[in-house]
């Protein structure tokens, strides 16, 4: 302990050199003159340290990983399910993964929970406290967690059949560590559906029964029961509505009331593959009502969660405590997910968000926002003096904290491009124009991206039509293969994987607009490394 003690001391000696070096230079430079960089270059030992391996982010510790899956909190625990082949870092016969986490951030990996059997591989779905016993799975002491998946039949698939997709249940006495599968399984069968999958189910508070969530191919339907294992098919939905440029996936249903008010509107979200507007997969959300059967949306325009490349098959927590609704994505792109350059495993999961409902102007759009547990890790904050930047010129801000950091600051200007660096010449780029009402992300010379040529085709768009025309805060959080941008407290995002040969060393901020660039809150905070 007392070594650690005075490692820590000199750790926050340095860092108060650092800051006060920094601050010298950084008050003595002109426009446009390039402050030179120190940085930390304390590189993690042992665990977690491969190339692109990400810090904050949680990824398994080998092997494939896809869509999050029965998402659900008990006992104080967050439960993270997955996608998961534990034998090969590309897609095969799918199980279901397992990690526990008290905070979101921090996570403890279990056993692989769910395996394939007779019925065919274990596809997406979700999880549920069955507080009240109406499967009949718990005992006096201990409430059953049960979940609810989508048996997946190859053999069924390659022999040309439309009926390989069925969905089946499990149960958990014991918080999830070990699993006994219904013996009736399938619990819904299959009568000629080709894409029939990722039930999403919760318990239904307007009809007093369980609803679950199924896509159909291009839509929705809508299915209750009263105990988990036997369900009747009671609405659907989306047939006339939505994109429809890919197969429908991973359904989710939630109320959220209006910030600000107390008006309740629920929220639909569809995943979809391809057919996102940056290309490939994307998250589409609807606002309608909800009557316990039928969900209805009056809708027209597509809504996006996120658009940026790498944000698909999010889903949100059951059961999270103080009504949050907690939302986390698989951090990657069915264009390229088997080909990302990393060689132990394979896909990251974004940062947990917390979803809300904002009215803006006329409109009611759903934001996604880091949840607060997340600034519990945000170890160190190194605020710069106010920057001016004068019109058409820019501002080259120093990166400390080795691509483990959050960046954030106020954006007074209407028109600003922000570039991240490293001395390869790597470089990421992303444009707001309040003008034309549109940011652009573009990652085509950020490091490696030739390992498919679906990666970094060419700039990504985000229409902005709501934003403010005050200052707007922007928020980027850095990780080793990630970049999350958060505008307006997560009116708009995008989030994308990259992939520089080295961590980018600065951040230059250049201002497009005709007036002065005045910013009196800007903060890179490093981020702690979680797998410690």
């Amino acid at each position: 302990m007392k070594s650690e003690f005075m490692v820590k001391t000199l750790q926050n000696k340095g860092l108060q050199v650092f800051v006060l070096i920094m601050g010298i230079l950084i008050t003595s430079c002109k426009q446009d003159v390039k402050q030179e960089v120190f940085t930390e270059d304390v590189e993690p030992t042992g665990y977690y340290i491969e190339p692109y391996r990400s810090q904050y982010h949680f990824t398994p510790e080998e092997k494939w990983m896809n869509d999050p899956n029965g998402l659900v909190y008990n006992d104080g625990v967050y439960h993270l399910f997955y996608q998961y082949y534990p034998d090969s870092t590309v897609w095969g016969p799918m199980h279901w993964g397992h990690a526990v986490s008290k905070d979101m951030m921090k996570w403890k990996h279990k056993p692989v929970a769910l395996f394939p059997d007779e019925h065919g591989f274990i596809f997406s779905g979700s999880a549920v406290m069955d507080h009240n016993n109406t499967s009949g799975f718990g005992t006096e002491d201990q409430t059953a967690m049960v979940a609810i998946f989508t048996y997946h039949d190859m053999a069924g698939e390659q022999a040309g059949n439309k009926d390989f997709q069925t969905q089946g249940i499990a149960y958990s006495l014991d918080n999830g560590d070990s699993w006994t599968k219904y013996e009736g399984n399938p619990v819904i069968g299959n009568t000629g559906i080709k894409d029939f999958r990722d039930p999403k189910v919760f318990w239904n508070d307007n009809a007093e029964t369980w609803t679950m969530l199924l896509v159909a191919g291009d839509h929705l339907q809508i299915w209750n029961s009263p105990n988990l294992k036997e369900w009747e098919k009671v609405s659907e939905f989306g047939k006339e509505q939505g994109a429809h440029g890919g197969v429908w996936e991973c359904p989710d249903l939630f109320p959220l009331k209006i910030e600000g008010t107390d008006e309740v509107k629920w929220v639909l979200l569809i995943s979809i593959n391809p057919g996102a507007p940056n290309g490939g997969s994307g998250t589409q959300y609807f606002i309608g009502d909800f009557d316990g059967k039928t969900f209805t949306s009056d809708q027209v325009e597509h809504k996006w969660i996120d658009l940026g490349r790498d944000n698909y098959a999010g889903v949100t927590y059951n059961d999270a405590p103080n009504d949050e609704r907690v939302f986390i994505g698989w951090m990657s792109n069915w264009d390229y997910a088997r080909d990302t350059p990393t060689d132990k495993w394979r896909s990251a999961m974004t940062v947990p968000r917390e979803l809300t409902l904002r009215k803006v102007n006329d409109d009611v759009l759903l934001y996604n926002y880091p949840l607060e547990s997340f600034e519990r890790h945000v170890a160190m904050a190194y605020p710069e003096s106010v920057l001016e930047i004068l019109p058409t010129r820019k501002r080259i801000m120093p990166l400390k904290y080795g691509n483990q950091s959050k960046i954030q600051f106020t954006l007074s200007v209407p028109n600003a491009q922000m570039y991240f660096r490293n001395k390869n010449g790597d470089s990421v780029s992303i444009d707001v124009d309040r003008d034309k009402k549109v940011v652009t992300f573009d990652r085509r010379k950020s490091g490696k991206v030739d390992f498919s040529e679906k990666f970094a085709p060419g700039v990504q768009q985000m229409k902005i039509p709501n934003i403010p025309d005050g200052p707007i805060e922007i928020m980027m959080l850095l990780d080793h293969s990630s970049l999350e941008l958060f505008i307006n407290e997560g009116q708009y995002v995008m989030t994308n994987q990259i992939f520089p040969n080295e961590f980018f060393r600065a951040l230059t901020i250049v201002n497009n607009s005709e007036n002065e660039l005045k910013i009196e809150d800007f903060t890179e905070h490093k981020v702690e490394r979680v797998w410690d």
